[in-house]
């Protein structure tokens, strides 16, 4: 707007109406737009089916049901899949992790004399989608006899190029001076890694847990594919599986449920979160 808009004109009382008017209406729609559907999953989670069904754009219900949540918890077993979901998100967090900082590392700190072909490499992957590598995939799982089990999420997981070519930036800003005065105190690469890189590297860390634990916690297709055994699927798996014979009500509190520590997550670590973004720039 300051480009568009000049001081003069920004002073007038209508122009400062008009701004301020729009202003609030942005925030408004971004506010509906982030926590409505949100309410809406709150609001049918202590409601009745029926009560859904006749009116879905109430705002609040006329019969507020809490106890959805207690059954939704035993009956559809939420708390079951939840901890399997649990499992496979810390697991796929810290390989994602390891793979991103210890990569990024190699990259920007040792680099060795054919990282350049390595991070082409790396960075052609981002123009892959994730389809494409399905089956050969899915094969290797087979080969390697860790269907259905937690690995067959794990180490897939690990495969994340965004994630090394992000920490990756945040490295490459890092002054090298730290990494030569570390190198004469007779430190080691190992030593650099845990000693120096890693306790500057805190906001970036945060921003991959981020996105590894929302990716992992959300993830459907691939654990629906890799874990066949209903009883070791995850939240985001098992729900829409019981869709078909369980109540309305109780598949909306499940859902609300599933819901709830991702945001709880996001809510701990914002600063951290926030830090991360303004470090490396990232947008979108």
């Amino acid at each position: 707007m300051r480009g568009v808009i000049s001081d003069t004109e920004r002073r007038g009382r209508g122009m400062r109406l008009g701004l301020g008017t729009t202003q609030v209406l942005l925030i408004v729609a971004l506010v509906l737009e982030g926590a409505g559907p949100i309410y809406w999953i709150f609001k049918g989670a202590i409601s009745s089916t029926q009560e859904s069904l006749r009116h879905p754009l109430a705002l609040w219900p006329a019969d507020v049901r809490w106890s959805n949540l207690a059954e939704a918890w035993t009956t559809l077993e939420v708390g079951h899949y939840l901890t399997n979901t649990v499992v496979l998100v810390a697991g796929s967090w810290l390989t994602q992790l390891f793979v991103a900082t210890t990569g990024a590392y190699a990259l920007s700190v040792l680099r060795p004399s054919y990282g350049k072909y390595v991070y082409g490499a790396v960075l052609a992957t981002l123009f892959l989608p994730g389809t494409v590598s399905m089956v050969s995939l899915y094969l290797t799982v087979l080969d390697l006899s860790i269907a259905n089990t937690p690995l067959s999420v794990w180490l897939p997981a690990g495969a994340h190029a965004f994630n090394v070519l992000l920490v990756k930036q945040f490295f490459d800003g890092i002054p090298k001076e730290l990494f030569e005065a570390a190198r004469l105190d007779g430190a080691g690469p190992w030593r650099v890694f845990t000693r120096v890189v890693l306790p500057m590297s805190r906001p970036i860390l945060a921003v991959v847990s981020l996105l590894a634990v929302m990716n992992a916690w959300k993830d459907f297709l691939w654990p629906m594919i890799a874990i066949t055994d209903t009883e070791s699927q995850p939240l985001a798996v098992a729900l829409p599986r019981l869709a078909d014979t369980s109540d309305q009500a109780l598949l909306i509190a499940g859902m609300l449920i599933a819901i709830i520590p991702p945001v709880v997550v996001f809510l701990l670590f914002q600063r951290q979160i926030i830090r991360g973004i303004a470090f490396t720039g990232l947008k979108g």
